[in-house]
Protein backbone atom coordinates (compact mmCIF):
# COMPACT_ATOMS: atom_id res chain seq x y z
CA UNK A 1 0.00 0.00 0.00
CA UNK A 2 1.09 3.56 -0.65
CA UNK A 3 0.36 6.84 1.07
CA UNK A 4 -1.76 9.04 -1.19
CA UNK A 5 -4.86 11.19 -1.25
CA UNK A 6 -8.18 9.82 -2.38
CA UNK A 7 -7.97 12.08 -5.43
CA UNK A 8 -4.63 10.59 -6.42
CA UNK A 9 -5.95 7.09 -5.89
CA UNK A 10 -9.10 7.68 -7.95
CA UNK A 11 -7.19 9.21 -10.86
CA UNK A 12 -4.66 6.39 -10.94
CA UNK A 13 -7.35 3.72 -10.55
CA UNK A 14 -9.30 5.03 -13.53
CA UNK A 15 -6.17 5.24 -15.66
CA UNK A 16 -5.17 1.67 -14.85
CA UNK A 17 -8.73 0.39 -15.31
CA UNK A 18 -8.88 1.40 -18.95
CA UNK A 19 -11.35 4.27 -18.47
CA UNK A 20 -10.64 6.71 -21.30
CA UNK A 21 -13.29 9.37 -20.60
CA UNK A 22 -15.21 10.60 -17.57
CA UNK A 23 -18.45 12.52 -18.12
CA UNK A 24 -19.31 15.10 -15.50
CA UNK A 25 -20.98 18.32 -14.37
CA UNK A 26 -19.18 20.64 -11.91
CA UNK A 27 -18.34 20.67 -9.18
CA UNK A 28 -17.37 17.25 -7.90
CA UNK A 29 -14.12 15.35 -7.33
CA UNK A 30 -12.17 18.41 -8.40
CA UNK A 31 -9.01 17.03 -6.85
CA UNK A 32 -9.26 13.87 -8.95
CA UNK A 33 -10.01 15.90 -12.05
CA UNK A 34 -6.95 18.06 -11.42
CA UNK A 35 -4.87 14.91 -11.05
CA UNK A 36 -6.16 13.84 -14.47
CA UNK A 37 -5.35 17.18 -16.06
CA UNK A 38 -2.06 15.99 -17.49
CA UNK A 39 -3.24 12.45 -18.18
CA UNK A 40 -2.83 11.10 -21.68
CA UNK A 41 -5.20 8.25 -20.83
CA UNK A 42 -8.36 9.87 -19.43
CA UNK A 43 -10.24 12.83 -20.92
CA UNK A 44 -12.64 14.91 -18.81
CA UNK A 45 -15.85 15.54 -20.77
CA UNK A 46 -17.75 18.45 -19.22
CA UNK A 47 -21.47 18.18 -20.07
CA UNK A 48 -24.27 20.73 -19.77
CA UNK A 49 -26.49 18.66 -17.47
CA UNK A 50 -26.25 15.62 -15.25
CA UNK A 51 -28.62 13.63 -17.49
CA UNK A 52 -26.48 14.44 -20.53
CA UNK A 53 -23.41 13.24 -18.69
CA UNK A 54 -25.15 9.96 -17.87
CA UNK A 55 -26.40 9.51 -21.45
CA UNK A 56 -22.94 10.20 -22.86
CA UNK A 57 -21.51 7.61 -20.49
CA UNK A 58 -24.29 5.21 -21.49
CA UNK A 59 -23.55 5.53 -25.22
CA UNK A 60 -19.83 5.24 -24.49
CA UNK A 61 -20.25 2.00 -22.54
CA UNK A 62 -22.69 0.40 -24.97
CA UNK A 63 -20.56 1.22 -28.00
CA UNK A 64 -17.29 0.21 -26.39
CA UNK A 65 -18.43 -2.79 -24.35
CA UNK A 66 -16.62 -1.51 -21.26
CA UNK A 67 -17.70 0.32 -18.09
CA UNK A 68 -18.02 4.09 -18.17
CA UNK A 69 -17.89 6.71 -15.42
CA UNK A 70 -20.08 9.78 -14.78
CA UNK A 71 -19.94 12.32 -11.95
CA UNK A 72 -22.08 14.99 -10.29
CA UNK A 73 -22.00 17.00 -7.09
CA UNK A 74 -24.51 16.51 -4.29
CA UNK A 75 -27.10 19.02 -5.52
CA UNK A 76 -27.13 17.31 -8.91
CA UNK A 77 -27.44 13.78 -7.55
CA UNK A 78 -31.19 13.51 -8.16
CA UNK A 79 -30.65 14.52 -11.80
CA UNK A 80 -27.93 11.89 -12.05
CA UNK A 81 -30.36 9.28 -10.70
CA UNK A 82 -33.02 10.35 -13.20
CA UNK A 83 -30.54 9.84 -16.02
CA UNK A 84 -29.63 6.37 -14.78
CA UNK A 85 -33.07 5.01 -15.64
CA UNK A 86 -32.05 4.41 -19.24
CA UNK A 87 -28.73 2.62 -18.62
CA UNK A 88 -30.36 0.56 -15.89
CA UNK A 89 -33.14 -0.57 -18.23
CA UNK A 90 -30.57 -1.20 -20.98
CA UNK A 91 -28.23 -3.18 -18.66
CA UNK A 92 -25.27 -0.85 -19.24
CA UNK A 93 -22.03 -1.30 -17.27
CA UNK A 94 -21.44 2.04 -15.59
CA UNK A 95 -20.10 3.60 -12.40
CA UNK A 96 -21.88 6.79 -11.29
CA UNK A 97 -20.32 8.91 -8.53
CA UNK A 98 -21.85 11.82 -6.60
CA UNK A 99 -21.20 13.80 -3.47
CA UNK A 100 -23.05 12.91 -0.30
CA UNK A 101 -23.88 14.05 3.18
CA UNK A 102 -21.19 14.28 5.84
CA UNK A 103 -22.23 12.94 9.21
CA UNK A 104 -21.28 16.09 11.10
CA UNK A 105 -23.67 18.18 8.99
CA UNK A 106 -26.78 16.01 9.19
CA UNK A 107 -29.98 17.71 10.45
CA UNK A 108 -28.35 21.16 10.38
CA UNK A 109 -30.01 22.74 7.30
CA UNK A 110 -26.82 22.63 5.29
CA UNK A 111 -27.06 24.50 2.00
CA UNK A 112 -28.26 22.28 -0.90
CA UNK A 113 -28.28 19.16 1.26
CA UNK A 114 -31.11 16.66 0.78
CA UNK A 115 -30.74 12.96 1.43
CA UNK A 116 -31.55 11.59 -2.02
CA UNK A 117 -29.42 8.45 -1.92
CA UNK A 118 -32.60 6.36 -2.00
CA UNK A 119 -33.31 7.73 -5.50
CA UNK A 120 -30.53 5.45 -6.75
CA UNK A 121 -32.02 2.25 -5.35
CA UNK A 122 -34.37 1.41 -8.25
CA UNK A 123 -31.89 2.41 -11.01
CA UNK A 124 -28.64 0.73 -9.96
CA UNK A 125 -27.38 -2.80 -9.32
CA UNK A 126 -25.31 -1.78 -6.30
CA UNK A 127 -24.77 1.22 -4.07
CA UNK A 128 -21.86 2.26 -1.85
CA UNK A 129 -21.21 5.09 0.61
CA UNK A 130 -17.67 6.34 1.25
CA UNK A 131 -17.38 8.18 4.56
CA UNK A 132 -13.62 7.61 4.96
CA UNK A 133 -10.91 7.61 2.35
CA UNK A 134 -9.49 4.22 3.35
CA UNK A 135 -12.53 2.34 1.98
CA UNK A 136 -12.09 3.75 -1.54
CA UNK A 137 -10.01 0.84 -2.89
CA UNK A 138 -12.55 -1.78 -1.87
CA UNK A 139 -15.54 0.28 -3.03
CA UNK A 140 -14.07 1.05 -6.46
CA UNK A 141 -13.14 -2.59 -6.98
CA UNK A 142 -16.61 -3.80 -6.02
CA UNK A 143 -18.37 -1.15 -8.12
CA UNK A 144 -16.60 -2.25 -11.30
CA UNK A 145 -17.14 -5.91 -10.40
CA UNK A 146 -20.87 -5.36 -9.95
CA UNK A 147 -21.22 -3.32 -13.15
CA UNK A 148 -19.68 -6.00 -15.36
CA UNK A 149 -20.77 -9.34 -13.88
CA UNK A 150 -23.96 -11.29 -14.53
CA UNK A 151 -26.45 -8.99 -16.19
CA UNK A 152 -24.48 -5.72 -16.45
CA UNK A 153 -25.80 -2.52 -14.90
CA UNK A 154 -24.90 0.74 -13.17
CA UNK A 155 -23.18 0.97 -9.79
CA UNK A 156 -23.48 4.08 -7.63
CA UNK A 157 -20.85 5.49 -5.26
CA UNK A 158 -21.73 8.31 -2.87
CA UNK A 159 -18.60 10.02 -1.51
CA UNK A 160 -19.14 12.20 1.55
CA UNK A 161 -19.12 15.94 1.00
CA UNK A 162 -21.08 18.18 -1.37
CA UNK A 163 -18.18 17.97 -3.78
CA UNK A 164 -17.00 14.54 -2.53
CA UNK A 165 -14.34 16.24 -0.38
CA UNK A 166 -13.34 12.96 1.28
CA UNK A 167 -11.15 12.56 -1.82
CA UNK A 168 -8.83 15.19 -0.34
CA UNK A 169 -8.05 13.05 2.72
CA UNK A 170 -4.88 10.95 2.77
CA UNK A 171 -4.50 7.27 3.57
CA UNK A 172 -2.57 4.07 2.93
CA UNK A 173 -4.46 2.94 -0.19
CA UNK A 174 -3.86 -0.31 -2.07
CA UNK A 175 -4.02 -0.09 -5.86
CA UNK A 176 -5.57 -3.43 -6.85
CA UNK A 177 -6.62 -3.55 -10.53
CA UNK A 178 -8.64 -6.50 -11.85
CA UNK A 179 -8.57 -6.61 -15.65
CA UNK A 180 -11.43 -9.08 -15.77
CA UNK A 181 -13.86 -6.33 -14.77
CA UNK A 182 -12.78 -3.82 -17.40
CA UNK A 183 -15.14 -5.18 -20.09
CA UNK A 184 -18.28 -7.26 -20.49
CA UNK A 185 -18.92 -10.07 -20.09
CA UNK A 186 -16.60 -10.59 -17.14
CA UNK A 187 -17.40 -14.31 -16.98
CA UNK A 188 -18.71 -16.80 -19.55
CA UNK A 189 -20.47 -19.64 -17.72
CA UNK A 190 -21.87 -22.44 -19.89
CA UNK A 191 -25.29 -23.99 -19.23
CA UNK A 192 -25.37 -27.65 -18.18
CA UNK A 193 -25.11 -30.29 -20.89
CA UNK A 194 -28.50 -31.87 -20.16
CA UNK A 195 -30.31 -28.56 -20.67
CA UNK A 196 -28.41 -27.87 -23.89
CA UNK A 197 -29.24 -31.32 -25.28
CA UNK A 198 -32.89 -30.95 -24.29
CA UNK A 199 -32.95 -27.64 -26.15
CA UNK A 200 -31.43 -29.14 -29.28
CA UNK A 201 -33.96 -31.99 -29.18
CA UNK A 202 -36.86 -29.56 -28.75
CA UNK A 203 -35.68 -27.36 -31.62
CA UNK A 204 -35.34 -30.39 -33.85
CA UNK A 205 -38.78 -31.77 -32.98
CA UNK A 206 -40.70 -28.50 -33.21
CA UNK A 207 -42.63 -27.81 -36.40
CA UNK A 208 -42.33 -24.01 -36.39
CA UNK A 209 -39.54 -22.85 -34.03
CA UNK A 210 -38.36 -19.24 -33.77
CA UNK A 211 -35.26 -17.87 -32.05
CA UNK A 212 -35.65 -14.47 -30.36
CA UNK A 213 -32.27 -12.82 -29.82
CA UNK A 214 -32.24 -10.34 -26.92
CA UNK A 215 -29.83 -7.73 -25.61
CA UNK A 216 -27.75 -10.44 -23.96
CA UNK A 217 -26.78 -11.69 -27.42
CA UNK A 218 -25.30 -8.28 -28.19
CA UNK A 219 -23.61 -7.90 -24.79
CA UNK A 220 -22.07 -11.35 -25.12
CA UNK A 221 -21.05 -10.98 -28.77
CA UNK A 222 -23.09 -14.07 -29.58
CA UNK A 223 -24.53 -13.03 -32.95
CA UNK A 224 -22.37 -15.36 -35.07
CA UNK A 225 -23.05 -18.31 -32.78
CA UNK A 226 -26.81 -17.70 -32.77
CA UNK A 227 -26.83 -17.47 -36.56
CA UNK A 228 -24.80 -20.68 -36.84
CA UNK A 229 -27.31 -22.50 -34.62
CA UNK A 230 -30.24 -21.14 -36.61
CA UNK A 231 -28.66 -22.22 -39.89
CA UNK A 232 -28.11 -25.77 -38.64
CA UNK A 233 -31.87 -26.16 -38.20
CA UNK A 234 -33.24 -23.52 -40.63
CA UNK A 235 -34.83 -21.61 -37.73
CA UNK A 236 -36.10 -18.04 -38.32
CA UNK A 237 -34.61 -15.38 -36.03
CA UNK A 238 -36.40 -12.35 -34.59
CA UNK A 239 -34.17 -9.75 -32.96
CA UNK A 240 -35.15 -7.54 -30.05
CA UNK A 241 -34.27 -3.89 -30.56
CA UNK A 242 -31.23 -4.38 -28.33
CA UNK A 243 -30.04 -7.17 -30.63
CA UNK A 244 -30.99 -5.63 -33.99
CA UNK A 245 -27.33 -5.46 -35.03
CA UNK A 246 -26.49 -9.07 -34.15
CA UNK A 247 -27.97 -10.69 -37.29
CA UNK A 248 -27.62 -9.04 -40.74
CA UNK A 249 -30.96 -7.55 -41.78
CA UNK A 250 -30.68 -9.10 -45.23
CA UNK A 251 -30.12 -12.66 -43.97
CA UNK A 252 -32.93 -14.95 -45.20
CA UNK A 253 -33.63 -16.21 -41.66
CA UNK A 254 -33.98 -12.71 -40.16
CA UNK A 255 -37.68 -11.85 -39.81
CA UNK A 256 -37.09 -8.48 -38.11
CA UNK A 257 -37.82 -6.86 -34.75
CA UNK A 258 -40.98 -8.09 -32.94
CA UNK A 259 -43.10 -6.44 -30.27
CA UNK A 260 -44.31 -2.88 -29.82
CA UNK A 261 -41.61 -1.13 -31.92
CA UNK A 262 -41.55 -3.74 -34.62
CA UNK A 263 -41.87 -5.14 -38.12
CA UNK A 264 -45.03 -7.01 -39.07
CA UNK A 265 -43.14 -10.02 -40.43
CA UNK A 266 -41.55 -10.73 -37.04
CA UNK A 267 -44.91 -10.51 -35.28
CA UNK A 268 -46.45 -12.86 -37.86
CA UNK A 269 -43.76 -15.45 -37.25
CA UNK A 270 -44.26 -15.31 -33.49
CA UNK A 271 -48.01 -15.69 -33.83
CA UNK A 272 -47.58 -18.93 -35.82
CA UNK A 273 -44.66 -20.47 -33.95
CA UNK A 274 -44.98 -23.57 -31.78
CA UNK A 275 -41.66 -23.08 -29.93
CA UNK A 276 -39.71 -19.91 -29.07
CA UNK A 277 -36.09 -20.00 -27.95
CA UNK A 278 -35.36 -16.70 -26.13
CA UNK A 279 -31.61 -16.09 -25.98
CA UNK A 280 -30.34 -13.31 -23.71
CA UNK A 281 -33.81 -11.79 -23.39
CA UNK A 282 -35.72 -10.80 -20.29
CA UNK A 283 -38.97 -11.48 -22.21
CA UNK A 284 -40.23 -8.03 -21.23
CA UNK A 285 -43.27 -6.18 -22.50
CA UNK A 286 -41.66 -4.47 -25.47
CA UNK A 287 -40.24 -7.49 -27.29
CA UNK A 288 -43.37 -9.57 -26.58
CA UNK A 289 -46.01 -6.85 -27.13
CA UNK A 290 -47.11 -7.26 -23.52
CA UNK A 291 -46.72 -11.06 -23.63
CA UNK A 292 -48.88 -11.56 -26.72
CA UNK A 293 -45.90 -12.59 -28.90
CA UNK A 294 -45.77 -15.53 -28.60
CA UNK A 295 -49.31 -16.15 -27.37
CA UNK A 296 -49.71 -17.65 -23.88
CA UNK A 297 -49.42 -21.42 -24.00
CA UNK A 298 -46.68 -21.48 -26.64
CA UNK A 299 -43.72 -23.66 -25.70
CA UNK A 300 -40.75 -21.54 -24.55
CA UNK A 301 -37.07 -22.20 -23.93
CA UNK A 302 -34.95 -19.49 -22.35
CA UNK A 303 -31.21 -18.93 -22.02
CA UNK A 304 -30.01 -16.13 -19.76
CA UNK A 305 -26.97 -15.41 -17.61
CA UNK A 306 -29.26 -14.39 -14.74
CA UNK A 307 -31.09 -17.38 -13.29
CA UNK A 308 -33.73 -15.11 -11.73
CA UNK A 309 -34.97 -14.25 -15.23
CA UNK A 310 -35.55 -17.85 -16.31
CA UNK A 311 -39.28 -18.50 -16.51
CA UNK A 312 -40.19 -15.08 -15.11
CA UNK A 313 -42.88 -14.36 -17.73
CA UNK A 314 -43.34 -17.66 -19.58
CA UNK A 315 -43.24 -21.15 -18.03
CA UNK A 316 -40.12 -22.63 -19.60
CA UNK A 317 -39.97 -26.03 -21.23
CA UNK A 318 -36.19 -25.80 -20.72
CA UNK A 319 -34.21 -23.21 -18.76
CA UNK A 320 -30.52 -22.62 -19.43
CA UNK A 321 -28.38 -20.41 -17.21
CA UNK A 322 -25.22 -19.25 -18.91
CA UNK A 323 -23.45 -16.75 -21.11
CA UNK A 324 -25.15 -16.50 -24.49
CA UNK A 325 -22.08 -16.88 -26.69
CA UNK A 326 -20.34 -19.60 -24.71
CA UNK A 327 -23.52 -21.65 -24.34
CA UNK A 328 -24.71 -21.32 -27.94
CA UNK A 329 -21.23 -22.13 -29.25
CA UNK A 330 -21.30 -25.30 -27.16
CA UNK A 331 -24.74 -26.15 -28.57
CA UNK A 332 -23.54 -25.61 -32.13
CA UNK A 333 -20.69 -28.06 -31.49
CA UNK A 334 -23.10 -30.58 -29.95
CA UNK A 335 -25.48 -30.29 -32.90
CA UNK A 336 -22.90 -31.59 -35.37
CA UNK A 337 -24.15 -31.29 -38.93
CA UNK A 338 -27.60 -30.34 -37.71
CA UNK A 339 -30.74 -30.73 -39.82
CA UNK A 340 -30.75 -27.80 -42.26
CA UNK A 341 -33.70 -29.24 -44.20
CA UNK A 342 -35.78 -29.96 -41.09
CA UNK A 343 -37.59 -26.62 -41.06
CA UNK A 344 -37.03 -25.48 -44.63
CA UNK A 345 -40.75 -25.12 -45.34
CA UNK A 346 -41.29 -23.06 -42.19
CA UNK A 347 -38.30 -20.84 -43.00
CA UNK A 348 -39.69 -20.35 -46.50
CA UNK A 349 -43.05 -19.32 -45.06
CA UNK A 350 -41.47 -16.69 -42.79
CA UNK A 351 -39.44 -15.43 -45.76
CA UNK A 352 -42.78 -14.79 -47.48
CA UNK A 353 -43.79 -12.68 -44.47
CA UNK A 354 -40.62 -10.60 -44.90
CA UNK A 355 -41.07 -10.22 -48.66
CA UNK A 356 -44.69 -9.14 -48.21
CA UNK A 357 -43.67 -6.58 -45.62
CA UNK A 358 -41.05 -5.13 -47.96
CA UNK A 359 -43.54 -4.97 -50.82
CA UNK A 360 -46.09 -3.17 -48.62
CA UNK A 361 -43.64 -0.34 -47.85
CA UNK A 362 -41.79 -0.17 -51.16
CA UNK A 363 -43.80 2.80 -52.39
CA UNK A 364 -43.30 4.85 -49.21
CA UNK A 365 -39.61 3.99 -49.07
CA UNK A 366 -39.23 5.40 -52.57
CA UNK A 367 -41.60 8.34 -52.01
CA UNK A 368 -40.65 11.72 -53.46
CA UNK A 369 -43.28 13.47 -51.34
CA UNK A 370 -42.52 16.66 -49.45
CA UNK A 371 -42.43 17.10 -46.53
CA UNK A 372 -40.23 14.01 -46.53
CA UNK A 373 -41.67 10.68 -45.48
CA UNK A 374 -39.66 8.98 -42.71
CA UNK A 375 -39.87 5.68 -44.63
CA UNK A 376 -37.83 7.30 -47.44
CA UNK A 377 -35.33 8.58 -44.90
CA UNK A 378 -35.02 5.04 -43.48
CA UNK A 379 -34.44 3.56 -46.93
CA UNK A 380 -31.75 6.13 -47.68
CA UNK A 381 -29.98 5.41 -44.39
CA UNK A 382 -30.10 1.64 -44.99
CA UNK A 383 -28.44 2.10 -48.38
CA UNK A 384 -25.89 4.68 -47.24
CA UNK A 385 -24.75 3.61 -43.76
CA UNK A 386 -21.05 2.65 -43.91
CA UNK A 387 -20.20 -1.00 -43.16
CA UNK A 388 -18.73 -0.07 -39.76
CA UNK A 389 -21.29 2.57 -38.77
CA UNK A 390 -22.97 2.88 -35.37
CA UNK A 391 -26.62 3.93 -35.61
CA UNK A 392 -27.94 5.54 -32.41
CA UNK A 393 -31.70 5.92 -32.06
CA UNK A 394 -33.79 8.03 -29.76
CA UNK A 395 -37.00 6.58 -28.33
CA UNK A 396 -40.62 7.03 -29.41
CA UNK A 397 -41.15 7.40 -33.14
CA UNK A 398 -37.39 7.42 -33.68
CA UNK A 399 -37.19 3.95 -32.17
CA UNK A 400 -40.18 2.75 -34.15
CA UNK A 401 -38.82 3.97 -37.48
CA UNK A 402 -35.29 2.67 -36.95
CA UNK A 403 -36.33 -0.68 -35.47
CA UNK A 404 -38.93 -1.48 -38.09
CA UNK A 405 -37.71 0.24 -41.23
CA UNK A 406 -33.91 0.29 -41.26
CA UNK A 407 -31.84 -2.77 -42.14
CA UNK A 408 -28.28 -3.24 -40.92
CA UNK A 409 -26.90 -5.52 -43.62
CA UNK A 410 -23.22 -5.50 -42.66
CA UNK A 411 -21.87 -7.51 -39.70
CA UNK A 412 -19.70 -4.54 -38.66
CA UNK A 413 -22.65 -2.20 -38.16
CA UNK A 414 -24.02 -1.47 -34.68
CA UNK A 415 -27.34 -0.25 -33.32
CA UNK A 416 -27.88 1.48 -29.98
CA UNK A 417 -31.30 2.65 -28.90
CA UNK A 418 -32.87 4.52 -26.02
CA UNK A 419 -34.43 2.24 -23.45
CA UNK A 420 -37.19 4.78 -22.86
CA UNK A 421 -35.86 8.32 -22.24
CA UNK A 422 -36.69 10.86 -24.95
CA UNK A 423 -33.65 13.00 -25.68
CA UNK A 424 -31.19 10.18 -24.93
CA UNK A 425 -30.05 9.75 -28.52
CA UNK A 426 -27.95 12.86 -29.13
CA UNK A 427 -25.76 12.81 -25.98
CA UNK A 428 -25.50 9.02 -26.23
CA UNK A 429 -24.22 9.50 -29.76
CA UNK A 430 -21.50 11.81 -28.45
CA UNK A 431 -20.44 9.10 -25.99
CA UNK A 432 -20.53 6.39 -28.67
CA UNK A 433 -18.35 8.48 -30.99
CA UNK A 434 -15.82 9.11 -28.21
CA UNK A 435 -15.70 5.37 -27.48
CA UNK A 436 -15.21 4.52 -31.16
CA UNK A 437 -13.42 7.49 -32.75
CA UNK A 438 -12.59 5.59 -35.95
CA UNK A 439 -16.17 4.54 -36.69
CA UNK A 440 -18.87 6.77 -38.21
CA UNK A 441 -21.68 7.40 -35.71
CA UNK A 442 -25.12 8.52 -36.89
CA UNK A 443 -27.91 9.60 -34.53
CA UNK A 444 -31.57 9.42 -35.56
CA UNK A 445 -33.78 11.67 -33.48
CA UNK A 446 -36.83 13.85 -33.88
CA UNK A 447 -37.10 17.54 -33.11
CA UNK A 448 -38.83 16.65 -29.83
CA UNK A 449 -35.87 14.53 -28.77
CA UNK A 450 -33.19 16.89 -30.07
CA UNK A 451 -34.54 19.87 -28.12
CA UNK A 452 -33.90 18.03 -24.82
CA UNK A 453 -30.10 18.28 -24.88
CA UNK A 454 -29.41 20.66 -27.75
CA UNK A 455 -27.00 22.57 -25.49
CA UNK A 456 -24.55 19.67 -25.71
CA UNK A 457 -24.00 20.48 -29.35
CA UNK A 458 -21.49 22.87 -27.80
CA UNK A 459 -19.85 19.87 -26.08
CA UNK A 460 -19.54 18.08 -29.43
CA UNK A 461 -18.01 21.22 -30.96
CA UNK A 462 -15.61 21.71 -28.05
CA UNK A 463 -14.30 18.16 -28.43
CA UNK A 464 -14.64 18.15 -32.23
CA UNK A 465 -16.76 14.99 -32.14
CA UNK A 466 -17.51 14.10 -35.79
CA UNK A 467 -21.04 12.95 -34.99
CA UNK A 468 -23.76 13.09 -37.65
CA UNK A 469 -27.15 13.87 -36.11
CA UNK A 470 -30.14 13.31 -38.38
CA UNK A 471 -33.21 15.19 -37.14
CA UNK A 472 -36.58 14.09 -38.48
CA UNK A 473 -37.90 17.63 -38.06
CA UNK A 474 -41.70 17.59 -38.20
CA UNK A 475 -42.24 20.35 -35.60
CA UNK A 476 -44.25 18.15 -33.27
CA UNK A 477 -44.31 15.08 -31.04
CA UNK A 478 -46.10 13.20 -33.79
CA UNK A 479 -46.30 9.87 -31.97
CA UNK A 480 -49.12 11.37 -29.90
CA UNK A 481 -51.29 12.32 -32.87
CA UNK A 482 -53.03 8.94 -33.15
CA UNK A 483 -54.14 9.14 -29.54
CA UNK A 484 -55.45 12.67 -30.00
CA UNK A 485 -57.44 11.62 -33.05
CA UNK A 486 -58.96 8.71 -31.16
CA UNK A 487 -59.87 10.87 -28.16
CA UNK A 488 -61.28 13.73 -30.26
CA UNK A 489 -63.59 11.69 -32.44
CA UNK A 490 -61.26 11.60 -35.44
CA UNK A 491 -60.89 15.38 -35.80
CA UNK A 492 -58.05 17.57 -34.56
CA UNK A 493 -59.99 20.62 -33.47
CA UNK A 494 -59.59 23.22 -30.76
CA UNK A 495 -56.20 23.77 -29.12
CA UNK A 496 -54.96 20.19 -29.53
CA UNK A 497 -51.60 21.48 -30.78
CA UNK A 498 -50.78 22.98 -27.37
CA UNK A 499 -49.93 19.47 -26.22
CA UNK A 500 -47.92 18.29 -29.24
CA UNK A 501 -46.69 21.01 -31.59
CA UNK A 502 -43.44 23.03 -31.56
CA UNK A 503 -42.33 26.23 -33.24
CA UNK A 504 -40.98 25.48 -36.71
CA UNK A 505 -37.20 25.68 -36.38
CA UNK A 506 -34.16 25.37 -38.61
CA UNK A 507 -31.76 23.09 -36.74
CA UNK A 508 -29.12 23.42 -39.43
CA UNK A 509 -28.97 27.16 -38.81
CA UNK A 510 -28.95 26.62 -35.04
CA UNK A 511 -26.06 24.17 -35.42
CA UNK A 512 -24.03 26.64 -37.45
CA UNK A 513 -24.66 29.36 -34.88
CA UNK A 514 -23.14 27.07 -32.24
CA UNK A 515 -20.01 26.33 -34.24
CA UNK A 516 -21.13 23.02 -35.74
CA UNK A 517 -22.05 22.26 -39.34
CA UNK A 518 -25.66 22.20 -40.49
CA UNK A 519 -27.34 20.86 -43.63
CA UNK A 520 -31.04 21.43 -44.28
CA UNK A 521 -32.83 18.87 -46.47
CA UNK A 522 -36.27 19.59 -47.91
CA UNK A 523 -36.12 17.43 -51.06
CA UNK A 524 -35.86 13.63 -50.64
CA UNK A 525 -33.57 13.52 -53.65
CA UNK A 526 -30.98 15.44 -51.64
CA UNK A 527 -30.80 13.07 -48.66
CA UNK A 528 -27.96 10.88 -49.92
CA UNK A 529 -25.81 13.86 -50.92
CA UNK A 530 -26.38 15.39 -47.47
CA UNK A 531 -25.12 12.22 -45.78
CA UNK A 532 -22.03 12.11 -47.99
CA UNK A 533 -21.26 15.76 -47.35
CA UNK A 534 -21.76 15.36 -43.60
CA UNK A 535 -19.27 12.52 -43.43
CA UNK A 536 -16.68 14.43 -45.45
CA UNK A 537 -16.85 17.37 -43.04
CA UNK A 538 -15.31 15.40 -40.17
CA UNK A 539 -16.96 17.68 -37.60
CA UNK A 540 -20.23 17.70 -35.63
CA UNK A 541 -22.97 17.94 -38.27
CA UNK A 542 -26.73 18.28 -37.92
CA UNK A 543 -28.69 17.06 -40.95
CA UNK A 544 -32.06 18.76 -40.55
CA UNK A 545 -34.63 16.79 -42.57
CA UNK A 546 -37.99 18.53 -42.98
CA UNK A 547 -40.32 15.62 -42.24
CA UNK A 548 -44.00 14.88 -42.67
CA UNK A 549 -45.73 15.73 -39.36
CA UNK A 550 -48.62 13.35 -40.06
CA UNK A 551 -46.56 10.24 -40.81
CA UNK A 552 -47.32 7.52 -38.26
CA UNK A 553 -45.17 4.47 -37.61
CA UNK A 554 -47.01 1.13 -38.04
CA UNK A 555 -48.76 -0.20 -34.96
CA UNK A 556 -47.98 -3.61 -33.50
CA UNK A 557 -49.46 -6.32 -35.70
CA UNK A 558 -51.37 -8.94 -33.71
CA UNK A 559 -53.40 -10.51 -36.50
Amino acid sequence: MAKMTGAQFLARFLELSGVQHVFWVPAVLMGMLRELEGSNRVSRILAHSEKSAVYMADGYARAGGRPSVCLAQKIGAANLAAGLKDPYLACTPMVAIAGGARAEFENRHVYQQIDDATAFEPVTKSRFHVAQVDVLPEVLRQAFRSATTGTPGPSFIEIAGHFAEVELDEGDLEMLIEERFQAIPAFRPVANVEAMQATLDALSNAERPVIVAGGGVRASGAGEAVLALAEKFSIPIATAMNAKDTIPGSHPLNVGVPGTYSRKSACEALLETDLVFFIGSRTGSQVTAHWQLPPPGTAVIQLDIDGAELGRHYPNQVSLQGDARATVEAMVAMAGEGEPARHAAWAARTAVFVAAWRDSFAELMASDATPIRPERLCAELTDWLPPDAILVSDTGHSGMWTAGMIDLNHPGQSYLRAAGSLGWGFPAGIGAQLACPDRPVVVWTGDGGFWYHLTDLETAVRWNVPLITVVNNNSMLSQGVDGELANRGGKLEGNWGDAWEFTRSDFAAIARSMGAEGIRVEDPGEIRAAFEKAREMGRPVVVDVVGDPWAQAPHTWLG
